[in-house]
């Protein structure tokens, strides 16, 4: 998936001229279905939230909630703790992320191919399972004092500052691998005429030409680590933070309106953040080239070799918490008995496998209401302009800024209410589906849009004059054309939707249960094994859909070429 700042605002859309009725009307109604449904799962939900902060103990309206927050110990200490391990993780990602992309792209290192695979690996799996692999690897029963009788504590702040830190740094690495990859050859060739050293041209060229890149990255590393709950639930022990808080007053302590303090609490750095982010990111691609010339690094022995180490240490250490993790499904009684078996995958207790296929139920069903919505408003939004295309653009990327926890409690308030009309949907698979396609909704709107953007506007305008009606503009122009990213957004959106803990911790039943939080209970009955084994099915199936999608996207991008040219 292309990273999302780097489209333009639907206000700059291309679009064909509209020269008729019909054609006016399908752009409305193009607009018009995926923005009422934008209304009525993202935007009403928030604001029953809002409301709900201000609902007291006894039905009643007030600032009490807020008031209580400076006399709430634990909440204090949860939002510093937030605040501490999202800037520690910051600060290591982008020291070491740095390096990592650097060598990725400007060094001449071996085995790139493998590290990048192996920087997929924290994405084809729940976050929670990096926590999981670290006390495989560092806990009480771990590898490590099996191996050596070194008794660690990963517990706490260092456990999941390492576990956030192994989860987001791929992110932070791509973003700033297309800032490094933004760089023109003609810059460095000018400076080596001039004179200037490769350390003079690393300091005057590299780093402020990719200042913006590694600003963006900070703020996605402390969006996603201020806001993840699968890391802190596993390993962060007594440390609790924000994400944990909230679980604790809704779940724990039924203080709804508390909890939906503390989510507007998580909500605003969230979205400052992404503000930011988008900012900095904007000004980083915006500024580029489109003739620039690639930067092809020269052989460095002493920069590859030190690039090179800190490079597979790392990838390494990603394939050391996602390999014993595998393992362990396949041990008979971690750490009594290491005997390997299958009995693990034979889930007899609880739902058994009905999480996997509901995963699966739900993740396809999100998906295929993703592209049907996204494809429908990058289409609409083209023919568009003015404040609502700039009010419509401002309600699609929005989600992004929205953690997933304060999603799923918002559609709570939302959909348990019996007034609301579409409160038939509470309880079930598909509204679990719209809840994971509406947090990841600003990508797949992004990358579909940017994918309209590829129709060569000619090519429309060449089957409109021939006589082609709307249908036939659609199927012999622009789907050939647009089916890649199509495919892209739907298997995203199926990715995403598997590996999700957050926005659905709070929408689950004992009825009705998904994989990635069966991974959370069982592992809190104290099932490591079987949690191992639900964890290795997710990346399997996971696996599998990007396997499919790099399949799929290749088999149409020779059709697309030879259909255009």
């Amino acid at each position: 998936m292309p990273h999302s700042s780097a489209a333009v605002p639907a206000s700059g859309l291309r679009h064909p001229r509209l020269t008729g009725t019909p054609e006016q009307w399908l752009t409305r109604v193009c607009v018009a279905i995926p923005t009422l449904a934008l209304i009525l799962f993202f935007g009403y939900p928030l604001l029953t939230i809002f409301w709900q902060s201000f609902v007291l103990w006894d039905g009643t309206l007030g600032l009490d909630n807020y008031a209580a927050i400076p006399s709430t110990p634990g909440l204090v200490t949860a939002g510093i703790n937030s605040l501490s391990i999202s800037l520690s993780t910051t600060l290591v990602c982008i020291l070491l992320g740095f390096p990592i992309a650097y060598a990725l792209e400007r060094s001449r290192i071996w085995l790139k191919p493998w590290v990048r695979l192996s920087l997929l690996l924290p994405l084809l799996a729940p976050s929670l399972v990096q926590g999981l692999g670290l006390l495989f690897l560092l806990g009480r029963n771990g590898l490590l004092y099996q191996w050596t009788g070194i008794e660690q504590n990963i517990y706490g702040y260092w456990g999941l500052l390492i576990s956030d830190v192994f989860y987001a740094l791929p992110q932070a690495i791509m973003i700033i691998q297309a800032a490094l990859r933004n760089a023109d050859a003609r810059y460095y060739d000018a400076a080596t005429v001039m004179g200037a050293t490769p350390r003079q041209q690393f300091f005057d060229i590299t780093l402020p030409n990719c200042k913006f890149g590694l600003l963006s990255a900070a703020f996605v590393v402390f969006t996603i680590t201020i806001t993840d709950f699968g890391n802190a639930a596993v390993i962060a022990g007594d440390y609790r933070v924000l994400a944990t808080e909230i679980f604790s007053q809704v779940s724990g302590q039924q203080n709804f309106g508390m909890g939906s303090v503390v989510g507007i609490i998580l909500l605003l750095p969230a979205l400052l953040s992404v503000y930011i982010e988008r900012v900095a990111s904007q000004k980083q691609f915006g500024g580029s080239s489109e003739n620039r010339i690639p930067l092809d690094p020269a052989a460095s022995r002493g920069r590859d070799v030190l690039l090179g180490l800190v490079t597979y240490a790392t990838a390494a250490a990603i394939w050391a918490i996602i390999a014993v993790v595998v393992f362990a499904s396949f041990v008979k009684l971690w750490p009594y008995d290491m005997t390997l078996t299958l009995a693990n995958f034979k889930v007899n207790i609880a739902s058994g496998y009905q999480p996997i296929w509901t995963s699966l139920y739900v993740s396809v069903a999100a998906a295929l209401i993703g592209i049907v919505l996204l494809f429908l408003l990058a289409y609409g939004v083209r023919g568009l302009q003015g404040r609502l295309a700039q009010a419509i653009y401002l309600l699609s990327v929005l989600p992004v800024g929205v953690p997933g926890l304060v999603l799923g409690l918002s559609y709570i308030f939302t959909f348990n209410d019996p007034h609301y009309p579409l409160h038939w949907l509470y309880g079930s698979a598909l509204l679990i589906a719209l809840c994971n396609f509406y947090h990841y909704h600003t990508q797949g709107f992004l990358t579909m849009a940017t994918g309209m953007r590829m129709v060569p506007q000619a090519l429309e305008e060449a089957a409109a004059c021939l006589g082609g009606k709307m249908h036939h503009v659609m199927g012999d122009a622009i789907l050939p054309v647009i089916a890649p990213t199509v495919l892209a957004v739907f298997f995203f959106l199926f990715m995403r939707s598997m590996v999700t803990l957050s926005a659905v911790i709070f929408l689950v039943t004992p009825q009705l249960n998904v994989a990635a939080v069966s991974v959370m209970h069982l592992n809190e009955a104290g099932f490591v094994s079987q949690a191992a084994a639900f964890s290795t099915i997710i990346i399997l199936v996971v696996s599998a859909a990007m396997l499919m999608m790099r399949t799929l996207v290749y088999y149409f991008r020779p059709n697309l070429s030879s259909g255009t040219s």
